[in-house]
């Protein structure tokens, strides 16, 4: 069992930053992928960015230049830097990781940005 929570969201400004925290119960070592999703009101559930074990990193073509996602095994923690915020980026952040075939969600983060 893998329990994740994400911290980190916020009001801010257009054009500001946050940076998002997703923090697991044990070692994420063999959490694999580690991915951050996103949902805002009225619209689907997605992807956001995507870190393998191998260190390849995917963003959503709205993201990509200003998110980067990023992780450190030692404090069992997944990052997810967000830059130049856009009113657009405003929605409930989560983040999941997958243990062999097994998917866990975090709570989720709320993120509104301010135009």
């Amino acid at each position: 069992q893998v329990q994740l929570m994400e911290s980190g969201g916020g009001l801010v400004q257009a054009g500001g930053s946050l940076r998002l925290s997703c923090s697991a119960s044990g070692s994420i070592f063999s959490i694999n992928p580690m991915e951050w999703y996103r949902q805002a009101p009225g619209k689907q559930r997605e992807l956001v960015a995507a870190l393998s074990s191998r260190g390849n990193k995917n963003y959503a073509d709205s993201v990509k230049g200003r998110f980067t996602i990023s992780r450190d095994n030692l404090k069992n923690t997944v990052y997810l830097q967000m830059n130049s915020l856009k009113a657009e980026d405003t929605a409930v952040y989560y983040c999941r990781g997958w243990l062999g075939v097994s998917g866990y969600w975090g709570q989720g983060t709320q993120v509104t940005v301010s135009s």
